[in-house]
């Protein structure tokens, strides 16, 4: 059985002086979420998750907490915490908030109008259709998670990042929750083009308008009114595990 692409959660490019245990836990439950090694709408057991991260109870009741502030964990009443879930009625909500953090940063970008930012954008534009091109549907997810988050990273606002990354894990939630399971199309919008152009030419307005039109193609595929051709997670997949921290 092939072995499962295990993902990490997108994180900000701004460093942390310092690293606490509780921050330790939440990145690994965020990874956890975003590689499927925690699947959505699986209930969280307190015990035998510490277990798992080999970290004391405390510490990881915080990091929950702040999880579920994220949307990436929820409450159940006399239940607990389980993994969100997105059904679809809630995505497009999720893609107008993305479009407000992202279309901020390419406004920036147009604005600074630096050729090296360009260029890592073309960088990863050139690995998401390589990815495509490898019909593996992790690896596509990765890269086009990667590029979104890349784009708000260099706009430069610690706020923008951090906001993209709780998105970003929000978006391979919802993706997770597709009754097909994960699925991505099989082929890169026309849209990522058409925002390198504008934004090489220094046009925030096309820019964000491009980007406007991919979050409604995003949006219509997960609603079930646009159909595109997909390439999904094989049947029976081994499923990721989560990984305990290591200090």
């Amino acid at each position: 059985m092939a072995q499962a692409h295990l993902s990490q959660a997108p994180q900000s490019v701004f460093p942390v002086a310092r690293t606490s245990t509780v921050d330790l836990i939440a990145i690994a439950l965020r990874n956890a979420i975003f590689s499927g090694a925690l699947e959505v709408g699986t209930p969280i057991r307190e015990i035998e998750m510490a277990a798992q991260l080999g970290v004391s109870r405390s510490p990881l009741r915080e990091a929950m907490q702040r999880l579920v502030q994220e949307r990436l964990l929820t409450a159940v009443p006399g239940r607990g915490l389980r993994v969100s879930t997105i059904t679809a009625d809630h995505v497009a909500d999720l893609y107008h908030a993305r479009a407000a953090v992202e279309g901020e940063a390419l406004r920036l970008l147009a604005l600074d109008g630096d050729t090296q930012v360009l260029a890592q954008l073309e960088d990863a534009y050139r690995e998401l259709l390589e990815a495509t091109r490898s019909h593996d549907a992790r690896a596509i997810g990765d890269a086009d998670i990667n590029f979104h988050q890349l784009l708000v990273n260099l706009a430069g606002s610690r706020r923008l990042s951090d906001y993209m990354s709780s998105l970003a894990v929000e978006t391979r939630i919802a993706i997770f929750s597709l009754p097909e399971g994960f699925a991505v199309p099989a082929e890169v919008s026309g849209t990522y083009r058409a925002l390198l152009d504008a934004l090489a030419e220094g046009d925030a307005d096309r820019a964000v308008r491009a980007l406007r039109e991919q979050f409604d193609e995003a949006v219509a595929r997960f609603t079930g009114k646009h159909e595109v051709d997909t390439v999904e997670t094989p049947p029976g997949e081994e499923p990721p595990s989560v990984e305990p921290i290591r200090g």
